[in-house]
């Protein structure tokens, strides 16, 4: 790697590093510019539901497969995406920019994924490829974000993750996705009845 080379990766790093910090407190600003400027009606309240339970849905099944740190999962949503939280929490976002009834409010959710998101999911990679020696091969066969239509199999796998995890959903306190939605939905509803 030459010096240009090398500059980019410590750029990159330290962007990734920046993100990783950032993306929790930009959340709860972003949420809070999205909550003051959102112009909410019950048909974007309905039509947002479309996105948002799907979102929680795939976050809660991916939260009952995945051991962080300890092992590469390769089962359940895993064998569709690699990121099957963050694809999770894309469809959430999408459906509140739908709720809020204002484009850019949804284009402010993009460029927050963007510049958050990605970087960490490129982190989070370069974690796993130095951590699990298998991971190149999961990589080239299950696609980064958006899913694949058949399931990868990995001799294995089944083994090694077994099923769904009622406990480890627990353990990762996934059921506060269900609760923020719910909180978020509960503040549009009441700025939606204040407007009028």
């Amino acid at each position: 790697m030459g010096a240009t080379g090398e500059t980019r990766a410590k750029v990159r790093t330290g962007w990734q590093r920046v993100a990783r910090r950032m993306r929790v407190p930009l959340g709860f600003a972003v949420a809070a510019v999205f909550l003051i400027f959102a112009l909410p009606s019950r048909e974007t309240l309905a039509w947002s539901l479309l996105l948002v339970i799907p979102g929680l849905w795939l976050r809660g099944y991916a939260a009952g497969y995945v051991k962080k740190n300890a092992e590469l999962t390769r089962t359940g949503p895993y064998a569709y995406t690699r990121n099957p939280l963050y694809l999770g929490s894309m469809s959430i976002a999408a459906g509140f920019a739908v709720a809020a009834g204002r484009w850019w409010l949804g284009l402010l959710l993009v460029v927050m994924f963007l510049g958050i998101y990605v970087p960490v999911i490129f982190s989070e990679e370069a974690y796993l490829r130095g951590a699990f020696a298998s991971f190149d091969e999961y990589a080239r066969r299950v696609p980064r974000l958006l899913p694949r239509l058949t399931r990868a199999r990995f001799a294995g796998a089944e083994k090694e993750q077994g099923r769904f995890s009622p406990e480890r959903y627990r353990h990762h306190r996934e059921y506060n996705a269900l609760m923020g939605a719910a909180a978020i939905y509960a503040a549009l509803t009441v700025r939606m009845l204040v407007r009028r």
